[in-house]
């Protein structure tokens, strides 16, 4: 079946560095906008990085001069690149990407999540 699988989470101290990586597997036709997402306890999920199929990136204001996101359609895979990670960076990150499944057919998919604390 089509799925999103995540990876990359974990624990890192102050001011270093992780990378996340999402890859969608199944039957797909083609894969559209990713995204990542973070989710920290008692509060809403928010967007944190996003790429469009033909490349174009946004971030969330705090993201901007850390993060990278980055896609390799070639693997289905995109990535998230985050340095001078803070304490506050602390969440369950999502990935989530919309996928062409069968002609004219698009549907929203999300990754399982992975837990990355920043902490000393």
């Amino acid at each position: 079946q089509v799925q999103l699988v995540e990876s990359g989470g974990g624990l890192v101290q102050p001011g270093g560095s992780l990378g996340l990586s999402c890859t969608a597997s199944g039957t797909i036709f083609s894969v559209n906008d990713m995204g990542w997402y973070r989710q920290a306890p008692g509060k809403e999920r928010e967007l944190v990085a996003g790429i469009t199929s033909r490349g174009t990136t946004t971030y969330a204001g705090s993201a901007k001069d850390r993060f990278t996101i980055s896609r390799d359609n070639a693997r289905n895979t995109f990535y998230l690149q985050m340095n001078g990670l803070r304490p506050e960076d602390t969440a369950v990150y999502y990935c989530q990407s919309t996928l062409c499944i069968a002609f004219n057919v698009r549907r929203a998919y999300w990754g399982q999540g992975t837990q990355v604390t920043v902490s000393s």
